[in-house]
């Protein structure tokens, strides 16, 4: 099986180390002074583009589709539970679907969506926490 990779450039590691630890459930795989790496079965990916996400080409965010309501509440809690500030949405419509949201912002300056999708709707929508990195980190 093919596993997708994503590599993000941080300015504090150990800041992030800590994030993503508490978003993932779990250490990294490898760690070293300069380099941190999860090699996770859980979650499988979801790559999605888009001519409307954001306001120039690049990556607009990061996420985790979780498959149930428990399955997001629990990244919910892990990230809570290390003191993490969120952004909610509820039944929100963006992307062709109906979803439950929960967003944070990594150390870096990088949004991450958590997500739950109920159902499709038939237009592409337009509620994003598109200023969540404004919101979260000031």
């Amino acid at each position: 099986m093919k596993r997708m990779h994503i590599h993000i450039a941080v300015d504090d590691l150990e800041l992030s180390r800590k994030f993503y630890a508490a978003m993932l459930g779990q250490e990294p795989t490898i760690s070293k002074p300069d380099y941190a790496k999860w090699a996770l079965e859980d979650p499988r990916v979801n790559l999605a583009i888009s001519q409307k996400c954001g306001n120039q080409a690049g990556v607009d965010h990061l996420g985790i589709q979780a498959e149930t309501h428990e399955e997001l509440e629990e990244l919910y809690t892990r990230l809570g539970d290390a003191s993490y500030a969120m952004v909610d949405q509820k039944r929100a419509k963006c992307c062709y679907a109906e979803s439950d949201k929960h967003w944070a912002v990594d150390p870096a300056g990088v949004p991450w969506e958590m997500f739950h999708t109920m159902g499709e709707v038939a237009v592409y929508g337009n509620d994003r926490a598109s200023d969540v990195g404004k919101v979260l980190v000031g």
